[in-house]
């Protein structure tokens, strides 16, 4: 099917990119990796008012009542900033795992910005990410529950933690799993996707900025061919992105397998952010490799989000059974 943005939906990205970049941008991060949370939490304060924790509540339960291709548009924004703290639990994941339960008293909390979420869905997502700083859930195939965190470890990401989580007080009992995996993976692909570009948007700067041989260096051509590199694997990750959020609204082929779409594009995403850092370590040079650099809290997030709801290789085997089933049809 044929499928390109609207005005709302660039007005919606425009929505994310001013709140964030009021925050002061990369900034925010900065501060979270030194220990000051409080400059991002008042972006997700922000992000509240505006409707954005809601784009996957319905507006009788006080949402805004969207969708999952809307949801990608604002996590792709705040992939480009490198948002720290659990974005796509807290503006995908917990808000339509408590819609579906009724759980009214957690949502209402969580749509007014006073908390974050975070949820842990073993086996995929065994731990749950920045537990110091959201309510925790678990989901099992018994349902909804509270979540108790144990020890929070450190991750290659200053700005992430990680932990495991044991079920608390039950929620709801008739919870699919899969629908959680299914809106971590994706959520975590449109953040991904935002942190490729924001990587390359920074190489292509330093590549006009900076001078050899009295030549911007983006005159070069080996490096021209880096850029390009990751604007293909960008610009070829986007529509997968896209294409699996239409089909989580529903508005897909019927016959598609929507797991397998969004696997797709976990893995594609995935992949473009590792192009993008590579190519843009290869383009700054040293001072790429130096954490004081703003460039290193985009390399950081996108590792450690390349494993988050689902490793590479668990997306691969999903999108293969797939195949295989289709076969066998």
């Amino acid at each position: 099917m044929d499928f390109l943005l609207d005005s709302m939906h660039t007005d919606l990205a425009s929505t994310v990119e001013a709140v964030t970049g009021r925050a002061g941008g990369i900034a925010v991060a900065r501060a979270w990796s030194e220990g000051d949370r409080e400059p991002g939490l008042t972006v997700y304060r922000q992000l509240a008012e505006s409707g954005i924790t809601g784009l996957l509540v319905d507006d009788a339960l006080g949402g805004s009542g969207a969708g999952a291709v809307e949801m990608v548009v604002a996590l792709e924004q705040l992939g480009r900033v490198a948002l720290p703290g659990p974005a796509a639990e807290t503006l995908a994941v917990a808000p339509a795992l408590l819609g579906a339960a009724g759980a009214t008293d957690e949502l209402e909390a969580l749509l007014s910005g006073d908390r974050l979420a975070s949820v842990a869905c073993a086996p995929v997502a065994p731990r749950a990410a920045d537990p110091e700083s959201a309510d925790l859930y678990l989901v099992t195939a018994d349902g909804l529950f509270r979540g108790e965190a144990e020890a929070a470890q450190a991750t290659v990401d200053p700005t992430r933690t990680v932990s495991a989580v044991t079920a608390g007080q039950r929620l709801a009992e008739s919870i699919d799993p899969r629908a959680a995996i299914d809106l971590g993976a994706l959520a975590t692909a449109a953040l991904s996707l935002g942190l490729a570009a924001g990587m390359l948007d920074i190489a292509a700067e330093y590549a006009k900025s900076r001078n050899q041989f009295g030549r911007a260096i983006g005159s070069f051509q080996a490096v021209k061919h880096h850029l390009a590199d990751v604007a293909i694997a960008v610009e070829m990750a986007r529509p997968l992105v896209w294409g699996a959020a239409v089909g989580l609204d529903g508005f897909g082929d019927d016959t598609a397998d929507v797991s397998r779409d969004v696997s797709a594009a976990k893995v594609a995403t995935g992949e473009a952010a590792d192009v993008a850092a590579r190519r843009a370590l290869q383009v700054l040079g040293a001072i790429g490799y130096t954490a004081e650099h703003d460039f290193s809290l985009y390399l950081t997030k996108a590792r450690a989000l390349r494993s988050a709801w689902g490793t590479p290789a668990w997306h691969r085997q999903r999108v293969l059974d797939s195949l295989r089933t289709e076969q066998v049809r």
